[in-house]
């Protein structure tokens, strides 16, 4: 030390002692975690849909689960996103054991999902609004974790797919059905390979027919959580490509031969095991009639398309709730963010989006009622899968933009909820796939339109808007039955997205209070706002808008 320094630094610790105590981490001006709040009280819109279509009954028993959602469960879903599944080929010998590890958290949340109901509740309580009810408890628990409704979702859709085979069906669904965790079963499904992609007839898995049932040999891209009991899977057996249960444990107990070669690196919902598979000449039976496949598993299909519109509308609802609630008590320039009226447009341009998306998506489970409007399900399932998901991925988007960058780290839930918002709009038919499946719907059966536009007249005479957008929709409707199969093709998504924005504005002018209809029916069916979300037109009352969808009781 060269000289004289020492004496300088006494000097400066001298003065630093004499300076006074600062306190910089007071923490000030931040909101409250959303959590221990009740999911189901908290939300009018869903409460409000539940009982108009039909689950009146089961409100007390949705109170009970929101309140338990709203609790610890929303804590586990992040922890089983911080902790993703393990993939087990072998065990230390060298055994093929083909086992997936979950964190306790995903278990907790899937034990809970099938305590609730929610893989069995139609087929176990087949009552008037039962799909409804069974539909809310859905969005709640998508909102603790998105991706555990997986595995719940295509259990329920299972049933009437397994139902073609009677057999199967009385031997499966007493387990599929059975709420108890420690019984119960689960079903997947394997549809999608490397090579087709949404194309499932280019499948290359073959099916051997034996005296037994018959053994599959194959490569599936795509298997949702393969640690389920069983999955639907098509193959190609002699009569055509067919659709097949393949257990994952033998009746005698033996594994079957299902190989689970990777867990998929996926963008979102990282604590869904989703998988590649091979089968190696692995047990299977047939479901339905040979060469009937693909219809056979629609059936499945149709259901999971379901559940992709709750879920879409499940994660809009969630990332609405955290915007309102942080500008609620969040300051800044002299106001809470809330008060200012920039920020108002935007969080009420966000609520009316979540309105449309939750009453169309519980207005579609009631169509799911067995034999009640098959129709208009065909049609508005797919309307509504194509338009509800599209629309989910911009709205978390701005969502998280309104907490600033509270909302771009990782503690925060909104990365999360960004992640996967996109997954409902690619599972079970992306984009292109559902706008051509509305052409299709339409062209083969006209009793579909006149179903959707039927529900959308219950409507006419409120505003001339609908009125006009629905004599529009009509004429667009009726027009490509004369036009090229390439012409029609290229329109496919403007007119789904069309039919979408149509049936919500029925919706909301007949369910919504006025402040709401009115603000989607000026931006969203009269293109009165802009092209970003926070751009309603002046006379809009925000402010109601905004206190309708925020929750409050948090504790």
């Amino acid at each position: 030390m060269r000289p004289g320094v020492g004496g300088r630094y006494a000097a400066v610790m001298a003065t630093v002692d004499r300076l006074p105590a600062h306190r910089t981490h007071e923490v000030t001006n931040q909101p409250p975690p959303l959590q221990g709040y009740d999911l189901f009280g908290e939300d009018t819109v869903l409460r409000e849909s539940v009982a108009r279509e039909g689950g009146e009954w089961g409100l007390e028993r949705l109170g009970a689960f929101g309140r338990t959602v709203g609790g610890e469960p929303l804590r586990l879903g992040p922890l089983a996103d911080r902790n993703p599944p393990v993939l087990r080929t072998h065990d230390r010998f060298g055994h093929r054991v083909d086992e997936v590890e979950f964190h306790p958290a995903w278990t907790s949340l899937l034990r809970l999902g099938i305590e609730a109901g929610i893989p069995s509740l139609p087929w176990r309580e087949p009552r008037p609004g039962a799909h409804v009810v069974r539909g809310a408890l859905l969005m709640m628990l998508s909102q603790a974790e998105s991706g555990v409704s997986c595995p719940l979702s295509m259990t329920y859709a299972a049933i009437p797919a397994i139902r073609h085979a009677p057999e199967l069906a009385a031997s499966w669904e007493p387990r599929l059905v059975d709420p108890d965790p420690d019984r119960s079963a689960l079903c997947g499904m394997a549809m999608t390979e490397k090579q087709g992609g949404s194309d499932v007839r280019a499948n290359t898995s073959r099916a051997e027919r034996t005296a037994d049932g018959y053994l599959l040999t194959g490569h599936k891209w795509f298997c949702s959580h393969p640690a389920c009991d069983a999955f639907l899977v098509l193959a190609h057996a002699p009569g055509g490509l067919s659709c097949f249960l393949l257990p994952r444990l033998l009746p005698d107990g033996e594994r079957n031969n299902f190989f689970i070669q990777r867990l998929k690196d996926k963008l979102g919902t990282r604590a869904l095991a989703s998988s590649e598979v091979e089968f190696d000449g692995a047990m299977a039976w047939l479901v339905g009639d040979e060469g009937r496949g693909l219809s056979t598993i629609l059936e499945m299909v149709n259901h999971t398309r379901l559940d992709c519109v709750l879920g879409s509308a499940a994660g809009m609802r969630r990332a609405v709730a955290e915007a309102t609630h942080h500008a609620a008590y969040r300051s800044a320039f002299g106001a809470r963010l809330i008060e200012q009226p920039l920020m108002t447009n935007v969080l009420a341009d966000l609520c009316v989006e979540s309105e449309a998306a939750t009453l169309l998506a519980i207005r579609l489970a009631r169509a799911f009622e067995p034999g009640a409007e098959p129709a208009f399900q065909r049609v508005a399932t797919a309307v509504a899968k194509y338009w509800v998901c599209k629309r989910a991925t911009p709205l978390v988007a701005e969502a998280l933009e309104c907490l600033g960058g509270n909302g771009f780290v990782e503690e925060s839930p909104m990365p999360r909820l960004y992640r996967d918002s996109p997954l409902n709009s690619i599972w079970e038919g992306s984009g292109n796939v559902i706008a051509l499946d509305v052409l299709r719907a339409l062209a083969r059966d006209p009793g579909t339109a006149d179903a959707l536009f039927d529900e959308v007249a219950l409507a006419s005479g409120a505003d001339e808007r609908i009125d006009s957008a629905l004599a529009a929709a009509k004429e667009t409707v009726a027009r490509q039955a004369t036009r090229p199969p390439g012409d029609v093709e290229y329109v496919a998504r403007r007119v789904a997205e069309k039919l979408g924005v149509l049936l919500q504005a029925s919706l909301v002018v007949r369910h919504s209070p006025p402040a709401v209809a009115e603000a989607f029916l000026a931006t969203r069916l009269s293109r009165g706002g802009g092209l970003a979300f926070g751009t309603l037109p002046r006379g809009i009352d925000c402010d109601s808008i905004v206190d309708r969808h925020r929750p409050r009781m948090v504790k």
